[in-house]
Order: C-alpha cells, then structure tokens, then sequence
C-alpha cells in the first residue's frame, strides 16, 4: 500500500518537518511504541508523524543509502506491531505500515495520524513482569515521557480532536471526488497515484487518510471533503473567499467590486491568488536621475499576498460561518479571517515575527496544503509577509487581532510610489488598472495598463471555443498533455475571468462538462482584434 506522499521529498523532511520524523536504523520495539504513543497523542495537532525503519540517523537527519532490513523481518515487524497496538498501547492504537524501497533496500514506513481518542498512554517497559504505563510526546524532534505540566496539558485534550480531523456522519463517502483526489496524488509525486484508479473509493480514501469509521460504517473526514469535494461549502457554509474592491471614496462609498472564490480548499486558494496577481498588482517604475536604471516596484508585493491569504485558509476556523475576505481599499490592502490566532500567540510577538502557536487549529488541512507547497508551516508565514514588504520598499505589515482572538487581520499598506501615481492619475484611473502581468507605470508619467496578459494558447482556445467543447479538445488547441498542469495554468485563469463558462457549472469535475467562450470573453476578443487592426 503506497504513501500518500512522495517517499522521496519525505526523505529530506520537505512537506513535513523534521520533529514529525524518526528514523530507527533496526527494529527497537519498545522505542517504536513509545514514539508511536507520542505522534498519536499529537500534542501540538501537527497530524501526527512518520517513522521509517531501517534508516540510521545523524542529528536527526537520515543517512542515505538506508541500512534496510531483511524482507522476511516486515511480516514479523507487522505483526508484531498489530499485538502491541492492542497489548501495548491504550486506548489500542495501529499505524498504517508501508513497506518501500529505497536506493535498493527495504524500508518499512509507519505512517502514526494523531489518534482520535487520545491521551495514549503505552507501557514504559515490554519486560515479562513490566505492567507501568506511562504518557509520551514529541518536544523537537524527539521522544519524551509527559510529566507535570505537559502531562497536564494532554490530559486537556481529551476527547478533543480538531476539527478538520474529524468523522462527517451527515455526508457519504461518494461525496468524495476520486478525480480530485487522483489529481491531488499527480500533483505530490506520490506512489499511490498508479494504483488509485484500481481501488474503491473507501480503500483510496483510507489510504489518503480522508475516510475513518467503522469497517462497516465508513465515513469521510472533514479534510476529505474541504479538500476533494467539488462543493464542500455543502457541508460547511460560508467556506469561500470574498475580494473586495473599493474606490478611492472607501468603504463609505457607493461603489464597490466583489468576486466570491468557492470550491476546494486548493482550487479555491489558487483562483482568489490569481484574480489577485492579474488584477489587482500593479508595478510602478520609479526612473532615477542620473542612473539608467529604473527601480520596479509592486503597489502591493504578491509574495506577502500569497502567504497572507494561505495563512488564512490555513489557520480559519471551518465551524466558524465567516468568509476569509480580502479587501483592497486606496491605501492598503487587508486580509480578515476568523477566529483569531491560538490563545498561546502575543499580540507583541506577532508583530516582532516570533509567534510560536502551541498547537495549530487544522492538523491535516496544514499537512495537505505543505505537500502541495502553499506553505511551509512551522510560523513561517509572518516573517516571509514582513520580508516581502520590506524587500518591495513598503512600508511594514501590521497584524491585528482583539483580546478575546475571535478575528486575526493582516494589513499591507499601498507603496508610497504607487499611491503617489493612483493619487496624481488623471480620469478614472487607479490602483486596479492593470491586469496580469502588471501594467507598467512611470512615477513621472502617465498611468498605464495592458488590456490582456493571455497567453498565445488562451487566446486560441477563445477563438476555436465558439461552440461547446471538452477539455481534451482545448488541451489539443493548446498542445498540452499534462491535465492537471493545463487546468491550473491555462483553463483556471480562463474560467477565473470569466472569459470561458461551463455548461454543468454546479458540477466541475462532471465527465460530460464541456466549455465555451462568455460574452465578456468575445468582447475581450473584440477589443483585441481592435487592437491588432
């Protein structure tokens, strides 16, 4: 049974952090048990963690080639692990064990999610007469016995599991995507993606960790449906993203834009940065006197965006009915979720860059979004916005949240330069005025802006898509191969402007979908031919 993960970014610690690895260079049983007890009590709800068998290790790094093991021991090592997680461990407790290659030798993988019924507590010794048990967890990356206040601390978490890991009794396992989550498994690099088309959707939600309950009585877990779903705002409402424009009068005034962003959690993230990177980041180039060279710089830096907007899908609240909104007002740009940071985080720490949460709200939406890569984890998120903003030139981002942390805000004020353009354009010329590709502005001069930023391949599929079509047929326009990569880099954009329209809109991932050009996409096409001409 594969990984839902690329063994070999595991390996050098990529989408998991190294406090959630342990490498054992032979079988030690009694070692295993304890640091499996610690990844299922998950005391900082990072989603628990992996320990691969047959790897040494120096400082906590793996040695590479693996030491391996004999194939004839993983049988024995596996069913020695099911007795211990009865006898052993209480409440009972099993790991999905793997078995993998690397470099030529085998590699027995034990993939330990954080346990639903936690505190685990194992015994302290596997000797004959030993009967002691003991609570274990995980400080840094190593494996300790919990005494006074973080025996304290766990025994507060009983029975609590965060939200996104939990069973969802109101929804059917059918509610899960296979296509997305097929898609998901291409995109990692994983093992399991050969073999996912030959496995029931339980056994493939299983193997993912999105589906738990009983043999009998599966069910699928909140992630599985915020990441594989195709409407999981079904299960949990107001899960969107809402960017909203408002023109230099501000919020007090009669106009404004709105574009809402639903779906899952991926592709719902992926279409609100795009909008955001094609219309609302402008470039300005600042000309020197004296110096050929001009410097370039963004009214808002995309960088401190992206990880503004991912922190907040990564650490809102999914039983809250809030929105994570994004509102771009003359001066400064804001990104709002709810609830705010965890009780541990200062408000001072935070805006010094060195919050450190004890533990995160969403474990398994962390573990999904760090393999995709929208985000390292780990606190890193803050000084990257604070780096971005200083690398651009602008001033310092501000974060905010009040005292009963029901809100967190991040605000990234205008570049001076831009807001000194925005302020001297003429007409209705302002701070959204370029699309992709960020219309060039001369702070000097006049304000100007590209009317498109498609790519050739765009634009062909809005000439050739006059009547439906499918998407095999627009990748050929485009002479793409790979589905996924045209999806994100070609149809997304398309769909997210509102220049292509779907025929079955409330079913995307529909096997009888078919695509065709908008009205706004002919007049886009309109004003190009105009161009040309």
């Amino acid at each position: 049974m594969p990984l839902p993960i690329n063994i070999n970014d595991l390996l050098h610690g990529k989408p998991v952090e190294w406090e959630r690895l342990e490498f054992k260079e032979g079988w030690n049983p009694e070692a295993v048990l304890h640091t499996l007890c610690a990844f299922a009590n998950d005391i900082h709800n990072l989603g628990g963690g992996y320990i691969l068998i047959g790897i040494a290790e120096n400082n906590g790094r793996p040695v590479l080639p693996p030491v391996g093991i004999e194939p004839t021991q993983i049988d024995a090592i596996q069913k020695e692990l099911l007795h211990l997680g009865f006898s052993a461990i209480a409440p009972y407790y099993h790991p999905i064990a793997v078995p993998v290659e690397i470099e030529g030798r085998h590699v027995l993988v034990l993939w330990a999610l954080g346990g639903p019924t936690r505190p685990y507590k194992a015994k302290i010794s596997l000797s004959k007469d030993s009967k002691d048990y003991a609570y274990y967890i995980r400080k840094n990356s190593s494996t300790i016995r919990a005494k006074g206040a973080d025996e304290t601390e766990l025994m507060s978490l009983a029975a609590t599991i965060p939200h996104d890991d939990r069973v969802n009794q109101q929804a059917k396992v059918e509610n899960l995507s296979r296509e997305l989550m097929q898609d998901y498994l291409q995109q990692v690099g994983s093992d399991l993606a050969g073999q996912a088309p030959n496995l029931s959707l339980v056994e493939l939600g299983r193997q993912m960790g999105v589906v738990g309950g009983p043999e009998e009585a599966p069910f699928p877990l909140n992630v599985g449906l915020m990441m594989f779903n195709p409407e999981p705002w079904r299960f949990f409402p107001v899960m969107q993203i809402d960017v909203v424009w408002f023109p230099k009068e501000g919020p007090g005034g009669n106009k404004f834009s709105e574009k809402i962003f639903k779906g899952p959690i991926p592709r719902m993230t992926r279409d609100a940065l795009d909008y955001i990177k094609r219309n609302l980041i402008t470039e300005t180039v600042i000309k020197h006197h004296g110096r050929a060279e001009a410097t370039r710089v963004e009214n808002f830096p995309y960088d401190a965006i992206e990880e503004a907007v991912v922190n907040a899908v990564y650490h809102r609240g999914y039983d809250t009915r809030e929105p994570i909104e994004i509102r771009l007002e003359h001066t400064e740009l804001m990104v709002i979720s709810y609830p705010g940071p965890d009780r541990s985080v200062r408000l001072e720490q935070l805006r010094a860059g060195r919050a450190q949460p004890r533990r995160y709200r969403n474990r398994r939406i962390g573990e999904f979004l760090k393999e995709l890569e929208f985000t390292e984890g780990r606190s890193t998120g803050i000084p990257k916005i604070m780096e971005a903003m200083e690398k651009n030139g602008s001033p310092p981002a501000e974060f905010e949240f009040d005292e009963d942390h029901s809100y967190f805000m991040v605000r990234l004020p205008i570049h001076p330069a831009a807001l000194e353009v925005a302020e001297s354009a003429t007409g209705n010329a302002a701070i959204s005025s370029a699309t992709v590709g960020a219309g060039e502005t001369a702070l000097a001069g006049e304000v100007g802006s590209t009317k498109s930023a498609l790519s050739r391949h765009q634009v062909d599929i809005l000439r050739k898509c006059l009547a439906d079509m499918e998407i095999a047929d627009l990748m050929a326009i485009a002479g793409r191969a790979d589905r996924t990569k045209f999806r994100n880099q070609v149809l997304r954009p398309l769909l997210t402007d509102d220049l292509l329209g779907m025929t079955i809109p409330d079913k995307p991932t529909s096997s009888k979908q078919r695509y065709r050009i908008t009205d706004k996409g002919r007049n886009l096409l309109a004003s190009l031919n105009e161009g040309a001409a």
